[in-house]
């Protein structure tokens, strides 16, 4: 699939990155992994298992922010790569009627 927007510059990719480290270091995400559930599948994942996604990609512009992470799956995580939700989404249904 090619890319269909416009890349976020490396710098900003970079210093969310940055943010990312923090924030997964906070109680806040630990709170957030601790509940052991995948936010896209809803599978039960031991928590030091889960990952942090950004529901708009950093590649797309989004911000490492609370209301942009979720605790997901490694297996979500990378399905999903730079695709919105909706998107990713879209591409399972599809995947799933062939």
């Amino acid at each position: 699939m090619e890319d269909y927007f416009t890349p976020a510059s490396d710098e900003h990719i970079a210093r969310q990155k940055d943010k990312a480290r923090d924030l997964r270091g906070s109680q806040w995400w630990k709170n957030r992994r601790g509940e052991g559930l995948c936010h896209y599948c809803g599978a039960s994942v031991p928590p030091r298992l889960l990952t942090m996604d950004h529901v708009v990609p950093l590649a797309r512009g989004g911000y490492t922010e609370k209301g942009n992470v979720v605790p997901c799956c490694k297996d979500c995580n990378s399905a999903k790569r730079n695709l919105l939700p909706i998107e990713w989404e879209e591409q399972r249904a599809r995947l799933r009627v062939k």
